[in-house]
């Protein structure tokens, strides 16, 4: 079992990467000031109720989300509509954009 956090420099100010790893499965994600870009691990709708700006990547069985470098090249597949409509976060752009923007 393993817990790191790394930092994550994004448009001139620093986010924190949060990896974590257990016999068999892991998640990643990067906290900015504005909100999170995570793996698949966070509940969208969850996250809905909360108002949270939330960018979400999916990693697969055989190309998972391991590190803050694969979230950053990974593509957003899902956002929550803070993400959307107060920072203009879409499906398709790639991690390191999101953050970007919830970082400006």
């Amino acid at each position: 079992m393993e817990i790191k956090t790394v930092p994550v420099p994004a448009a001139g100010k620093t986010a924190q990467g949060l990896i974590v790893s257990w016999d068999g499965g892991q998640f990643v994600m990067i906290v900015a000031e504005k909100g999170v870009v995570s793996c698949g691990v966070v509940d969208k709708d969850v996250m809905e109720r909360f108002d949270a700006a939330i960018a979400i990547a999916r990693g697969t069985p055989e190309k998972p989300l391991r590190t803050v470098e694969d979230l950053l090249a990974a593509t957003i597949a899902d956002v929550t509509k803070k993400a959307s409509s107060s920072f203009g976060i879409e499906v398709g752009m790639k991690g390191e954009e999101a953050l970007r923007k919830l970082c400006l």
